[in-house]
């Protein structure tokens, strides 16, 4: 698991030691792979909020989609998962 943003590494490395995420996050501040992926939107706005599931063979197994549930985020991803056994 790996979390991307365009937000500068400093930023991020506080996010996490406040939240405690353990898992590595990557920063990408020109939103290139935001663009890979679909979710750069145009101008200032931030990328849209999306959690992916890919597979060990690359392919994209699962797309989760809401502006603020983060909740959906994570119980989507885990079922995702889950189904994977």
């Amino acid at each position: 698991m790996v979390g991307i943003s365009a937000d500068p590494w400093d930023q991020q490395l506080v996010f996490d030691e406040v939240n405690h995420l353990d898992l590595p996050l990557l920063s990408d501040p020109e939103r290139s792979v935001a663009s890979l992926f679909g979710v750069k939107r145009m101008g200032p706005l931030p990328n849209k909020r999306r959690t992916f599931v890919i597979g060990t063979d690359r392919r994209v197994l699962s797309m989760i989609t809401s502006e603020s549930n983060m909740g959906k985020h994570a119980d989507g991803a885990l079922t995702a998962l889950q189904e994977l056994r």
